[in-house]
């Protein structure tokens, strides 16, 4: 990856910005499941729309992946597990290298899903159960990722397990895709957050680089052990029409949580504020990258 920016961020960790092409979806074979969704400790379980999750959320970019799989060292001869796995938008860049992937998985219909979508992978397998009750032969792995779901884990359970499931030498890779649609100079961002105050009392609002967020899950992995911490980040942008935005925003907990009629009347006037502004509304995604590893 040729980094764009590189700048030290504390004093045990440095980070870089690169701009990359989003990754284009391509058409799946497999059938969709489900429609059911579960709440569990604190946490949302996308299993309520696996074809919904799968058309919208963004997929990550191939440096990612790269500077992921170099940091870590995989070949075929390593094993990975991923947290959180899903419709598997994160997974099969691992599988290409030949390791061995096991998948964590807590809904039911999205286990099914990936189980079916890389069942030509004979060295994955998928565990339908939460990372914290999830049993493995502890300082065996070679690497732990986690794509966008981390964050669902209490920092002091699911590091410290991290942690001791991984060999001396193994990595952890954690990374997140932030969306980010206001732009002070753009009038249909701002009709948008005026939707936001009317059903929520409430104007969305989110730096686009976020260096305390960041440093908080650099700070934690370090805290529990880590060294060689890194923070890389990746900048890409999407598109979509009214009716593609309002599905994006059905694959958010949030947005699921809404009063079904206040949520039909929220998402009729977002696609009315897209459409006065030219039918198209621009989403400019941040991907953050955390890796450490353990001595």
């Amino acid at each position: 990856m040729a980094a764009r920016d590189s700048a030290a961020f504390g004093d045990n960790f440095t980070v870089e910005k690169s701009e990359a092409e989003s990754a284009v979806p391509v058409a799946l074979k497999e059938r969709f499941l489900g429609k059911e969704c579960v709440s569990m400790s604190g946490y949302y379980l996308f299993d309520e729309n696996v074809a919904m999750y799968e058309k919208w959320r963004p997929r990550y970019v191939e440096d990612m992946y790269s500077d992921i799989i170099a940091y870590a060292g995989l070949s075929s001869q390593s094993s990975a597990i991923e947290i959180g796995i899903g419709t598997g938008q994160a997974t099969e860049p691992f599988l290409r290298t030949g390791c061995a992937v096991t998948a964590i998985e807590i809904g039911k219909n999205l286990a099914e899903f990936v189980s079916c979508r890389y069942a030509g992978y004979p060295k994955f397998r998928v565990e339908n159960t939460s990372f914290e009750e999830f049993a493995f032969e502890p300082q065996t792995v070679d690497l732990i990722y986690s794509a966008t779901a981390f964050h669902w884990i209490p920092s002091e359970i699911g590091y410290p397990k991290a942690f001791d499931l991984l060999r001396s030498g193994g990595s952890i890779a954690l990374f997140w895709n932030r969306p980010f649609v206001n732009r002070s100079n753009d009038p249909l961002h701002k009709e948008i957050q005026s939707v936001y105050m009317k059903y929520r009392g409430e104007v969305r609002t989110q730096p686009e680089y976020d260096e305390n967020k960041y440093r908080s899950v650099q700070d934690a992995i370090s805290h529990y052990g880590f060294v060689d911490v890194r923070l890389k980040l990746y900048h890409t942008t999407r598109q979509f029409s009214g009716d593609d935005y309002v599905g994006l925003l059905n694959t958010y907990s949030d947005h699921l949580n809404m009063e079904t009629s206040m949520r039909l009347r929220f998402e009729a006037d977002i696609k009315k504020a897209i459409e006065s502004f030219g039918g198209i509304v621009t989403v400019y995604d941040t991907i953050d990258l955390h890796m450490g590893r353990k001595p």
